[in-house]
């Protein structure tokens, strides 16, 4: 078992590129749990942590729903918004400057084998990340991510979640609204939910963030919560 995790900040990269850079440590550790069970070896296995921002783009996961898509390619293309479908779970959910989003790429058998129990560390990990920021984060009962007032007329999201699991190693994760424009999420119906409204950590505080200090709290809780210890930053 290893339970030390890698921190990589990539900053502003273009989605597609992000998905190649997570493939790419997917497979690693993939590939090196196959090897272990051909050869009967017991080879170390990596984790890591990588943050990145996007340029403007939709992501669609497997099981959504396009029509939650409410402006048509020519309007994507006006507003220099790119769009995919990808392989996580979820639905439709925006990505763009300002917001952090934290691609965790771990073997579970390091940490636990349970898909639920990590979805809720991460929203765990965001909790603890906005309570740091005196923002009470909450989650909402059969709705994935981290909410404010989630039970009230004044529902508002903050984070979304959407993951892969393949052999017990993840990918995808977690976008937290930080310093981000939410008017792109007018163009959508975030993750298929309707009638509740999105925020960020400026709104809430009603101040520009400093991204640094959001990342530097998110690694501190993240390695908190799943009983981790940090490697290298690179």
């Amino acid at each position: 078992m290893n339970n030390y995790i890698t921190i990589h900040d990539l900053g502003l990269v273009e989605y597609e590129d992000a998905l190649e850079f997570q493939l790419k440590l997917f497979n690693e550790i993939v590939s090196t749990k196959i090897s272990n069970r051909r050869n009967n070896t017991k080879i170390k296995t990596k984790n890591h942590l990588v943050f990145v921002e996007h340029n403007s783009v939709y992501t669609l996961g497997k099981s959504g729903e396009i029509n939650n898509l409410l402006i048509n390619e020519n309007d994507l293309k006006t507003k220099k918004i790119k769009f995919f479908k990808t392989n996580r779970g979820g639905d439709i959910t925006y990505h763009g400057p300002g917001q952090l989003v934290c691609y965790p790429i771990l073997d579970l058998d390091n940490f636990f084998t349970d898909i639920h129990k990590y979805l809720r560390c991460l929203e765990e990990t965001v909790i603890l990340t906005l309570k740091d920021f005196k923002i009470s984060g909450e989650r909402s009962e059969n709705e994935t991510g981290v909410w404010l007032n989630p039970n009230s007329a004044d529902a508002r999201k903050i984070c979304a979640l959407g993951v892969k699991a393949s052999r017990w190693v993840t990918m995808h994760g977690l976008a937290l609204n930080v310093n981000n424009d939410l008017s792109f999420f007018n163009h959508i119906i975030p993750c298929g939910i309707k009638n509740k409204s999105i925020t960020s950590i400026s709104v809430e505080c009603n101040n520009n963030i400093e991204m640094e200090l959001v990342k530097e709290k998110i690694i501190n809780n993240f390695l908190k919560v799943f009983s981790a210890k940090q490697n290298n930053l690179i």
